[in-house]
């Protein structure tokens, strides 16, 4: 809010938790600003129009919790979606159209490898070098998880070491970006500037801002764009960009691949396995071809969808799923998000996090502890194995799952307890884990879909309470998105859940669904047109004083005046719809005519009634400073009018302040991760 009588005082003192805290008011300096106007909203979507800059190429990172990949169009040629090169190294038994996000430092902290190069070379290492190299694998739900995210935000790479998160997303957005322009050169021949690529990069709904903020931060840093070129670079929505595939299917009449509609889901008669095993075979032969063509999908789905239409994108992914609703608007095909984004922490992970706390119950969880950090990379190798086999679990699975122990595992385990493995699966009375001759841990089918049950318990529950909200109850359909939705037993649980509620689809190569989605986007932004905001915005300013509804301690009396400060003026509130690229206008003046200096601080919340900026939750996020000054000779009106905009829609938010006498503005985008 205007620093009222803080006089320019920004301590940390802005989210202090109880109204106890002291009002910035108590300490005399310059009076704040006062609302002018009643506020109004100026659909002002031209302005974004002007800003639209040619770009060659738009390229867009799906980065992943387990794994992540690129594609790219030719804007010249929208149709063709090309999925990157083939990886160098991959797992036997796993598709590696993407590359496990995995990166590797020298022991000096350099950026050493990504993806399977870096596992392989990690796992090459003797043991006692590994350690001093760093290694990292699953950080990006560091982020989904770190409330009080920042810019010096650590991630604890495989030897316990310590290093800045920025730093890991800038190389990895880095490897990418280089990965990008070289394929991008090879194919064209000639060399691809930075300058004529659109990134887009993908991030989960349900993140909240600071999360979102970072990535942009870090791909700055990568040098994929820059804050004075900020429309280079697009973060999108994970399931928007799930979304956007499925749509643009519909607005295609689509080729039929085969006689059978449900080729990608189920049809009522079809049992859960043909349709299915018959999509996988058509993919097999497709592999080789990297290019997607939008058309060749099947499309008897859409030409039943209609104006206003609704459905369900389910992103399940390694780390988080994402469930977001969105409605059918025609003729073009425009999408409104109904509900705001909600999911949870309820991605493939889940399923290793049960297997590592069943090797603990099994050995014991002091082992399993000192396993990791004695020997990293034998570690890594447990979890590859146990990942193809993850990847074969299927509902109506008989044979037994067998996971390789690596040697290192089994030979630290006598040194550590002073007998054997086998010794130690016979006293556990896990008894769906045998051992068997080869060396190996069997698991019985029932163990492993037990491994699985939590996980797709929680994505069923959260799909529950979903149809519960009036909005979601007339849903058509529903997408289950993301590399998780290809676990068999993540699609049964769905389709016995919901199948009576809805139809349930399944795209072919559901786990490239986003990036897919996510280039079209990048083609065509616009395709979004309202959104839900994920928090309430406001400012802060002095109101006149009214007895009996302000609290006493906010009151303040100046030049026999009475104000009421520290009020939380709205602009926005929590889960409200905004039209992309919309602004919302609010009038202020200068509550003490001879100010020199205007500071307007911005607020959220995550909570919609929000009545002052001390309430618990309410985050500053963003100044704009503005000098009254330089107005010699002009007579300045009484009721000085100071007008500040904030533009909503996209993932980022800007905000305006424009002083009316003299024409001067300041801009600032809402900042979540510096306050």
């Amino acid at each position: 809010m205007a620093d009222k009588e803080a006089g320019g005082s920004d301590g940390p003192r802005e989210t202090a938790p109880t109204s106890a805290y002291s009002s910035p008011a108590r300490s005399l300096g310059d009076t704040g600003i006062t609302p002018l106007s009643p506020s109004h909203i100026v659909n002002d979507t031209d302005s974004n129009v002007s800003e639209q800059q040619s770009f060659l190429v738009v390229v867009a990172i799906d980065f992943g919790t387990t794994s992540s990949g690129y594609a790219y169009s030719f804007t010249k040629e929208p149709e063709c979606i090309h999925v990157m090169r083939r990886w160098e190294g991959g797992d036997p038994g796993v598709s590696n159209q993407k590359t496990p996000t995995t990166i590797l430092l020298t022991p000096e902290r350099k950026f050493h490898s990504f993806g399977y190069a870096a596992r392989d070379f990690y796992h090459d290492l003797d043991p006692n070098e590994a350690k001093q190299w760093l290694y990292l694998e699953k950080f990006k739900m560091k982020l989904h998880t770190t409330g009080d995210l920042t810019m010096d935000t650590d991630l604890t790479a495989a030897n316990g070491k310590k290093v800045k998160a920025l730093e890991i997303f800038a190389y990895a957005l880095q490897y990418f970006k280089e990965q990008a322009l070289k394929e991008l050169s090879d194919q064209a021949g000639s060399e691809f500037e930075n300058s004529d690529v659109r990134w887009v990069i993908t991030v989960p709904a349900i993140w909240k801002q600071p999360a979102k903020q970072f990535m942009r931060q870090a791909a700055y840093q990568a040098g994929l764009a820059s804050p004075e070129n900020s429309e280079q670079l697009i973060i999108a929505l994970e399931p928007e960009a799930a979304s956007i595939y499925c749509r643009k299917l519909r607005l295609h009449q689509m080729i039929e691949l085969s006689s059978k509609a449900a080729v990608n889901g189920y049809s009522g008669s079809d049992t859960v396995g043909a349709g299915f095993t018959q999509a996988k075979e058509h993919i097999r032969r497709n592999r080789q071809s990297r290019t997607f063509l939008v058309e060749n999908v099947i499309g008897e789905i859409w030409s039943e969808l209609e104006e206003g239409d609704k459905y369900v994108v389910v992103d399940s992914g390694g780390g988080t799923v994402d469930l977001t609703v969105h409605q059918i608007r025609l003729p073009e095909g425009h999408l409104k998000e109904l509900y705001k984004a909600t999911g949870g922490p309820y991605g493939s992970l889940g399923v290793d996090y049960e297997f590592e706390n069943l090797l603990c119950k099994i050995f014991g969880e002091d082992f399993i502890e000192q396993f990791k950090i004695k020997r990293p990379a034998a570690w890594v190798d447990l979890m590859i194995a146990f990942e193809s086999r993850k990847r074969a679990a299927a509902p109506d699975r008989t044979n037994p799952l067998n996971i390789t122990l690596p040697f290192s595992f089994i030979d630290y385990y006598k040194k550590f307890r002073g007998h054997s493995v086998e010794h130690a699966l016979r006293k556990s009375n896990v008894d769906f884990v045998k051992w068997s001759s080869q060396g190996m841990l069997r698991m019985s089918p029932d163990a492993m879909n037990a491994l699985f049950k939590p996980t797709i318990d929680s994505i069923i529950e959260h799909l529950r309470d979903l149809f519960q909200k009036p909005e979601v109850s007339t849903v058509k359909f529903l997408f289950l998105v993301g590399g998780f939705a290809e676990a068999p037993l993540l699609q049964q649980a769905v389709q016995a859940a919901f199948g009576d509620k809805c139809r349930i689809i399944i795209p072919q190569d559901v786990g490239l669904t986003i990036l897919k989605g996510a280039v079209l986007f990048g083609l065509d932004p616009a395709v979004i047109k309202v959104r839900r905001s994920p928090l309430t915005y406001g400012v802060g300013v002095l109101n006149r004083y009214v007895e009996g509804k302000h609290p006493p301690e906010k009151l303040l009396v100046k030049d026999g005046t009475r104000w009421c400060t520290d009020v939380f003026d709205k602009f926005i509130s929590a889960d409200q719809s905004v039209a992309l690229g919309e602004l919302v206008k609010r009038s202020y003046t200068p509550a003490k005519p001879s100010q020199l200096v205007i500071v307007i601080n911005i607020y959220s919340s995550e909570h919609d009634d929000v009545s002052f900026i001390t309430d618990p939750g309410v985050k500053k996020c963003g100044t704009l400073r503005l000098d009254l000054t330089g107005t010699s000779g002009t007579a300045v009106p009484a009721r000085r009018e100071i007008q500040t905009l904030m533009q909503f829609g996209d993932t980022e938010i800007k905000a305006t302040a424009i002083d009316i006498a003299t024409s001067k503005s300041v801009k600032v985008g809402i900042d979540f991760l510096n306050y």
